[in-house]
């Protein structure tokens, strides 16, 4: 957790120091009454001392929660004005841009569900059922290759069976840190964010196979298809546009 300020001084409230931020600029907040997701600016935050490119190109802050508001310097009397979270970073030369979405975005997403020909759920999810433990692996770094962004893990299941699915670090400089995999060659992986160059043999992941959603994988690879939350066999849109042909 990080608290920052764009007072000429750190503030300590609430059990957090807040430092200032130089270059951070104070940002007008509009809230209404309505369902409609505030937009909010914050400039000068990312680029603290606090906050590092290598952080942010990790993915540590992806999804982080956020809160804004004022507060009297002397007194410490407070109020939160908004409250969310950091949607997509981008990298803007030698900056870093970050879009905020509010807790009203919630109310922005289709809750009812779609029909669609591949499985709705997130795999190993309540919707799934299948239970995360039985396809999860922990592994270790035999190699690094930082500028391919490439890693020999020994330990590694079948690369039919991870490719799309997620590796997350559990020790070493990037303990914590979730990436997706991007293909996979016999034990070597490809992964989606930059390494670390502390990065060594010795160090774990846990890696999470992946799933391509299919009714053909779900029945055959998992045996699941009693949970398939999706509609392989309705017929599409094109239906009505079709025409009979002659039998044989």
């Amino acid at each position: 957790m990080l608290g920052f300020t764009s007072h000429n001084r750190d503030l300590a409230f609430s059990g957090i120091t807040h430092l200032a931020a130089p270059g951070m600029v104070p940002s007008s907040i509009r809230r209404s009454a309505d369902l409609a997701s505030e937009l909010v600016e914050m400039e000068g935050i990312l680029s603290h001392g606090a906050i590092t490119p290598a952080d942010l190109r990790m993915g540590r802050y992806d999804e982080a929660t956020i809160e804004v508001g004022v507060v009297d310097w002397e007194s410490h009397e407070h109020k939160a004005l908004f409250a969310g979270r950091v949607g997509s970073i981008s990298e803007n030369g030698e900056s870093f841009e970050a879009s905020l979405q509010s807790a009203k975005a919630l109310f922005e997403r289709d809750l009812v569900p779609r029909t669609s020909p591949t499985c709705r759920a997130h795999f190993c999810d309540r919707d799934c059922g299948l239970s995360p433990v039985c396809f999860t692996h922990l592994v270790r770094v035999v190699s690094v290759d930082a500028e391919s962004a490439a890693i020999t893990f020994a330990g590694v299941p079948a690369p039919t069976t991870i490719v799309g699915g997620r590796l997350r670090w559990v020790d070493g400089p990037q303990a914590g840190v979730e990436m997706r995999i991007m293909a996979a060659t016999g034990s070597d992986l490809t992964l989606d964010r930059d390494l670390d160059s502390a990065l060594a043999a010795g160090h774990r992941a846990l890696v999470v196979e992946s799933c391509d959603h299919t009714i053909a994988t779900c029945a055959a690879r998992f045996g699941n298809a009693a949970n398939f939350r999706g509609e392989p066999f309705l017929p599409g849109n094109d239906l009505l546009t079709r025409y009979g042909t002659g039998g044989a």
